[in-house]
C-alpha cells in the first residue's frame, strides 16, 4: 500500500503541485492552452515510460525475483524525483528546462512502471483467495490517498505563498516542497524493501521461465493480454479525461485553484473508504460485472457531470460537486484492476503479465492533450474531455464483456 501510495504520489505531482507553477518552465507570453498542454505532456511522459519499465522490470521480476526488482526500481525513481526538485526554470536555461523536466518524468515513469510490476504481485501472492478482491482494493487505496495528500499539500502552499506569475514564490521554489517530500517517501520505500521485505514464496518455489515475454505473448496468454488491453485502455482514458486534465483544464476555463483542488480532494477522500467496498463487490459478484457497471456510469453519467462542471467553470458548486463526482467515477476503477489482472496470468509470468497488462494500455490514452486539440476542430475545446471519458467507458464495457470470471482462481495453482 505504501509503495503504491508513493508511486501515485509521484505520478500526480505534475498535474496537481506543478500545474500552478507551470509558467516557471514556460516561455514568456505562453497562452493558457499552451501551458495546459505542457502540463499534460509532462504527465503523459511518465505514462509513456511505464510500459517500457513494465517490460524491462517485469522480465526481471520473473527471472531474478520480485524483491530484488523492487529495490532497483525504488532507487531509480527516488533519484529522478530528487533531480526534478532541483531543476532550474525557463528563465535560467531556456527551452532546456521543460525538456529536462519531460525527460526526467519519462525516466521516472520507466522506474515507476517497474515498481508495481514487481511489488504488487509480491503482495497479492500472499493474499487469501477469498479476500483477494479486498486485498487488491486496499493495495490500490494508495492511489486516492496519494491524490488527497498531494492536493492538501498544494492547497496549503498556495495559501501561504504568492503564486501569480513565473517569478512568484510558489512558481520559483514552493512547488519543490512536494517533490522533495516525494524524494523522501521514495527513499523510505527503497530502504524498507532493502531491509525488511522477504521474497515471494510462490516465486521462490516455481520453475523459472527463461523467456517470460515469449510465453506471455503466445497461446491463451496473448488473449489475456488483449482483454487486459481493452479494459486498461478504458481505465486510463477515463482517468486522463478527468484527473489528468482537471487542474490545468479548469484553471484555463477560469476556475480558481482553490475550488479545483477542493474538488480533487473531495473525490479522493470519498474514494478512500469506497475502495474496499468496490473491491468486496468484485469478489462477491465478479470483477467483470463491476467493470460493466463502472463503464456504463462513465459512458453516460460521467460526461453529463463533467459537462455541467465545464459549463459552470467560474462557479464553485458545479466544479466542486459535478466535477468531484465525475472524478470519483473514474477513481473507483482502480479498486478492481489489480485483482482482475493478477488472476489472468500464472506465477511464472505474473510479474511480466501484470506489469505489461497494466502499463501498455496507458500509451494510447497518454497522448490525450493532442486528442483534445484535434477534437477542438469539431467542437469547443472546453468540452473535448467528455468525448474521451465516454470512449473510456465504452472500452471498459467491451473488455469486461469479453472477460471470464476468474475470482475463484487459486494463484498458487494458476
Amino acid at each position: 500500500m505504501f509503495g503504491f501510495f508513493v508511486d501515485m504520489y509521484d505520478v500526480y505531482l505534475p498535474v496537481v503541485a506543478l500545474a500552478p507553477a507551470i509558467s516557471y518552465f514556460s516561455a514568456g507570453g505562453s497562452s493558457a492552452v499552451q501551458m495546459a498542454t505542457l502540463t499534460a505532456a509532462i504527465f503523459a511522459a511518465s505514462l509513456v515510460g511505464r510500459p517500457l519499465g513494465a517490460i524491462i522490470f517485469g522480465v526481471m521480476g520473473d527471472r531474478v525475483g520480485r524483491r530484488r526488482t523492487t529495490i532497483v526500481v525504488a532507487g531509480g525513481f527516488t533519484v529522478c524525483t530528487g533531480l526534478i526538485a532541483v531543476l532550474p526554470g525557463y528563465a535560467s536555461i531556456g527551452g532546456l528546462a521543460p525538456a529536462l523536466l519531460v525527460l526526467l518524468r519519462l525516466l521516472d515513469g520507466v522506474f515507476l512502471g517497474g515498481e508495481y510490476t514487481a511489488a504488487n504481485p509480491l503482495a497479492m501472492e500472499y493474499a487469501p483467495r477469498q479476500r483477494r478482491g479486498v486485498y487488491g482494493s486496499l493495495l490500490n487505496i494508495g492511489y486516492p490517498t496519494a491524490l488527497a495528500v498531494i492536493t492538501v499539500l498544494t492547497m496549503v502552499l498556495l495559501r501561504l505563498l504568492p503564486s501569480t506569475g513565473a517569478a512568484s514564490a510558489y512558481a520559483v521554489w514552493g512547488w519543490r516542497i512536494p517533490f522533495a517530500l516525494g524524494f523522501a517517501l521514495s527513499a523510505a520505500v527503497f530502504g524498507y524493501y532493502l531491509r525488511s521485505v522477504p521474497e515471494s514464496e510462490l516465486w521462490t518455489r516455481m520453475t523459472k521461465q527463461r523467456r517470460p515475454l515469449r510465453t506471455l505473448f503466445s497461446g491463451r496468454h496473448l488473449r489475456s493480454v488483449g482483454l487486459a488491453f481493452l479494459v486498461g485502455t478504458g481505465a486510463w482514458l477515463t482517468l486522463d479525461a478527468t484527473v489528468g486534465v482537471f487542474a490545468s483544464h479548469f484553471k484555463a476555463l477560469g476556475s480558481s485553484a482553490g475550488v479545483v483542488n477542493a474538488a480533487i480532494l473531495v473525490a479522493a477522500l470519498l474514494a478512500i473508504p469506497l475502495f474496499p467496498f468496490v473491491g468486496a463487490a468484485g469478489q462477491r459478484f465478479g470483477r467483470r460485472q463491476v467493470f460493466l457497471v463502472i463503464g456504463a456510469l462513465n459512458l453516460v453519467v460521467g460526461p453529463i457531470l463533467l459537462g455541467c462542471a465545464v459549463a459552470g467553470a467560474r462557479s464553485v458548486v458545479p466544479v466542486l460537486i459535478c466535477g468531484g463526482l465525475a472524478l470519483l467515477l473514474t477513481l473507483v476503477v482502480w479498486a478492481v484492476i489489480s485483482a482482475y489482472l493478477m488472476e489472468m496470468f500464472p506465477t511464472e509470468i505474473r510479474s511480466s503479465g501484470y506489469g505489461i497488462a497494466y502499463s501498455l494500455p496507458s500509451i494510447i490514452p497518454a497522448f490525450y492533450p493532442y486528442y483534445l486539440i484535434a477534437l477542438s476542430g469539431f467542437m469547443p475545446y472546453a468540452y473535448t474531455p467528455l468525448v474521451l471519458l465516454a470512449l473510456g467507458g465504452l472500452f471498459l464495457i467491451g473488455g469486461s464483456w469479453l472477460s471470464r470470471d476468474l475470482r475463484h482462481v487459486d494463484l498458487r495453482n494458476a
